[in-house]
């Protein structure tokens, strides 16, 4: 493939689409900077970074597919090397990941089921309005993060589901098509439209503009490009939001860690922003509703 080809600027974007003639929709996503805002907060070795990467386009494709008012929330649970992997992606295609694993071993590159061990595969639609939040568990079926995404559609939603990722240091990617319900027109398109999906190269995906990809697959095809979206790196983490989890710890375990540290010292796991409350800071939190104190806050 020429430079010619390759993305122009460096900016992230999903882009649905529909085809006139068959009862399937599909999505394109292409993720750059809130991948590499990800990669900024945190070193993840190799192996579990392509699947922290695949997992994000997996989300950001299945979030833009729901149409859902809220969050979508996707663990991937281990017990192997690799532990936990969460993503949650929002409504407004806001997006933020991370990732535990076992950081005492160095973890090869080996089939998904050895690095997971047993586990299993969560996805949690949270609401925001006061709905109850739904959630769909199964078990680790697949041998890659597609395979486990086409399990659980499958399983759990009733909808033939095709997946394609790819992950670089640079971008990671996606493409999804999905088969709607009782629609009409040609009964053999779900099967062609899935066999020239399948012949993307990981480069095309990664590299190739929306509408020259899907030339390049569909070209024979009729297709209805809906608006373009563009996904964003953002975290819900506040000062507010950690003093309230130090309300539930209660007062006497708060005021234990700051007479032996200090200083209570909060992380937050998706951007990695530090949070400190000393002995003013946590008197303060149990007298009022909440006091902020900006310049306990390290940026």
């Amino acid at each position: 493939m020429s430079n010619d080809d390759r993305e122009p600027t460096r900016h992230d974007f999903l882009q649905r689409f529909l085809f006139d003639a068959a009862p399937v929709r599909g999505e394109i996503v292409q993720l750059r900077n809130s991948w590499q805002e990800v990669l900024a907060r945190r070193e993840y070795p190799p192996v579990l970074k392509k699947l922290v990467g695949e997992l994000m386009a997996a989300a950001t494709l299945m979030t833009a597919m729901l149409k859902f008012d809220g969050s979508l929330i996707m663990q991937l649970h281990g017990t192997g090397e690799i532990k936990l992997i969460v993503i949650e992606c929002e409504a407004d295609l806001t997006i933020r990941a991370t990732a535990r694993w076992d950081e005492h071993s160095e973890i090869a590159d080996r089939p998904l089921a050895d690095l997971l061990g047993e586990g299993k595969f969560v996805i949690t639609l949270d609401p925001k309005d006061d709905s109850a939040a739904y959630q769909g568990i199964v078990g680790l079926q697949g041998d890659s993060i597609a395979e486990i995404i086409e399990h659980y559609m499958h399983s759990s939603e009733q909808l033939d589901t095709r997946v394609w990722l790819a992950c670089d240091d640079s971008t990671t990617a996606g493409l999804m098509l999905q088969k709607l319900p009782a629609g009409q027109g040609d009964p053999d398109a779900w099967q062609r439209l899935t066999l020239l999906a399948g012949t993307i190269t990981d480069d095309e995906l990664l590299n190739l503009p929306t509408e020259q990809l899907l030339h390049r697959l569909f070209h024979e095809e009729t297709l209805r490009l809906m608006t373009e979206d563009h996904p964003h790196f953002g975290c819900r983490c506040s000062r507010e939001r950690v003093g309230n989890m130090l309300k539930m710890l209660g007062r006497e375990e708060a005021d234990s860690v700051v007479a032996e540290r200090g200083v209570v010292e909060v992380n937050c796991d998706f951007c990695n922003q530090n949070y400190q409350f000393d002995a003013i800071d946590v008197a303060h939190l149990f007298k009022t509703d909440f006091i902020v104190r900006p310049d306990s806050t390290l940026h």
